[in-house]
């Protein structure tokens, strides 16, 4: 009756049961016998003492019953292919196994619930653990890598998605490089093309360049800027007003030729292995009118490739435009971009990523409402290897009229 129990405790038992392990143990230790079979969901066991050896690890451990049911799988596997391993042996696997599963990570979704209705982009924001410490975590769409995240343990973003049904699946690995995924089901009712907050999480190993405005080291051209290409352009620093920080830099454009252009850039460092890059600052203009539009970019080189998240707000059409590199055009967005007014900060926050060979424009955030472009477009061909920076352009109008633009607080954030 005891061995009967024993059999319907591991054939039917579907959630731990720790507290009765121990009395099993008892029974199996009063049958003395080495000739009983046993089954779990069909599978034979021929050994008694390696079965009692497994509810002895399973009291010590506490293993769930799935987990439970993967050891009796193990068991069962290393006695068809060992016939004569001792109980001295299992002990050693047993262990190692236990390691393993005590070291094992969770990931957990907090939004979007399980099975909800939902408004895309969506919201995803999760969180995992390890015994060890978090490498990376990615977002999947029905399957699909959508998004990547390196050196942190949580995620807080908005993710691009049709209506309709979606599985969304949450992937962290370990210092070990275990991978451990929560999915849950959600429903798009709608899409949106703004939103207000949500910005990504940065890690705090990601490295940071503040107040690029007044760095040395600028480089500045008309002639590379595209258009009329005659502009007469200037770069001021040290600008005490207007100011959010009692330091701003001034940037003139000119001159007498239509739709000539002033681009200024400056390389911030040499790094092939960042996949995410925030670029965030304020502007200021006198005379919005005289602009044709603005320009914001981050770029990257890697294996002779050039990624150019190159963001343009363009007053010809009242759209966030952005970059295709391998063809070399800019493609509209549907993003409505206005005209700022005069004399009046503007703050603006680029989010990009380099996934899957792709410059990703992730989102443009502009006075806390964020849009999600939801484009993505293959590198340039170009010699060079992991320089990454930023450019700043104006662009003139046809009839080129002279304007400032002032910008203030301008970061770079990569990892």
């Amino acid at each position: 009756m005891q061995v009967s129990r024993l059999l319907n405790y591991v054939s039917h038992s579907t959630t731990s049961a720790v507290a009765e392990v121990p009395n099993f143990v008892s029974a199996m230790e009063v049958a003395s016998t080495r000739a009983l079979h046993l089954f779990l969901a069909r599978t034979q066991f021929r050994r008694l003492d390696a079965f009692d050896a497994v509810l002895k690890f399973h009291e010590r451990w506490k293993l769930s019953a799935a987990k439970f049911g993967v050891l009796m799988v193990l068991v069962r596997n290393l006695f068809l292919h060992f016939p004569s391993l001792r109980l001295s042996s299992l002990a050693v696997v047993f262990t190692l196994t236990a390691a393993a599963l005590a070291s094992a990570g969770t990931v957990t979704i907090s939004s979007p619930a399980s099975n909800s209705s939902v408004t895309a982009p969506i919201r995803v924001v999760a969180s995992a653990s390890s015994s060890r410490s978090i490498t990376a975590i990615k977002i999947y769409l029905d399957g699909n890598g959508v998004y990547t995240i390196k050196s942190t343990s949580k995620i807080d973003t908005k993710i691009s998605a049709s209506v309709g049904s979606h599985r969304i699946t949450v992937k962290a690995w370990d210092s070990s490089g275990a991978s451990f995924s929560s999915s849950v089901y959600a429903k798009v009712t709608s899409t949106t093309s703004g939103s207000t907050g949500g910005s990504t999480t940065v890690p705090s190993t990601a490295a940071v360049f503040s107040r690029i405005e007044q760095m040395s080291g600028w480089g500045s051209c008309t002639s590379c800027a595209g258009g009329g290409e005659q502009a007469i352009y200037k770069m001021s620093q040290n600008q005490s007003s207007p100011s959010l920080d009692g330091n701003s830099a001034k940037f003139f454009l000119g001159g007498s030729t239509s739709f000539s252009h002033g681009l200024w850039w400056r390389r911030m460092s040499s790094n092939s292995t960042a996949t995410h890059f925030v670029f965030d600052m304020y502007y200021y203009m006198n005379n919005p009118s005289a602009s044709q539009g603005l320009e914001f970019a981050a770029n990257q080189s890697k294996d002779n490739k050039w990624y150019k998240f190159s963001t343009q707000c363009t007053w010809g059409k009242n759209e966030w435009r952005v970059w295709d590199s391998k063809n070399g055009g800019w493609v509209g967005t549907g993003i409505a971009c206005n005209r700022p007014p005069a004399y009046s900060w503007q703050h603006v926050t680029f989010e990009y990523a380099r996934s899957n060979g792709k410059a990703v424009f992730v989102s443009i955030t502009v006075n806390g409402k964020k849009s999600y472009p939801n484009k993505s477009f293959y590198p340039q061909a170009k010699s060079g290897n992991g320089s990454v920076g930023i450019h700043f352009q104006l662009n003139g109008n046809r009839a080129q009229t002279d304007y400032n633009v002032w910008a203030d607080k301008m970061t770079l954030k990569y990892w």
